[in-house]
């Protein structure tokens, strides 16, 4: 029973950090995405270049980063809405209508894991 745990630890110790550093390179990814895009995006209803929504959405990560262990909570809890306002960030690309960042993010998340949703 003592090794089952002792192994159970150890597995833990080699198998979160792995998930951690994953994490935060899919955060980072989609902060690059953000940059890269070319859209434009809404916050407080006002229009934001893409580079300035990257940085934006940095600074804001590198605050939070406690609230944002996994990039879905980085999503859900930093890219999604105003912390000082609560209002929703949209996003509009190209000819389309503006809609919500976070569904953005989570169809580019998809691209960037290969998910063939």
């Amino acid at each position: 029973m003592r090794i089952q745990l002792a192994l159970a630890a150890l597995l833990t110790l080699i198998v979160v950090p792995a998930t951690a550093a994953d994490d935060a390179s899919l955060i980072e990814a989609l902060l690059s995405t953000v940059g890269d895009s070319e859209c434009t995006f809404i916050r407080n209803g006002k229009e934001h270049t893409a580079e300035d929504a990257e940085s934006h959405l940095r600074m804001k990560y590198r605050r939070g980063k406690r609230h944002a262990k996994t990039v879905e909570t980085f999503i859900e809890r930093i890219a999604t809405k105003s912390s000082m306002s609560g209002r929703l960030y949209m996003i509009r690309c190209e000819d389309a209508d503006a809609r919500p960042t976070a569904q953005w993010l989570t169809e580019r998340l998809d691209d960037i894991r290969g998910d063939k949703n």
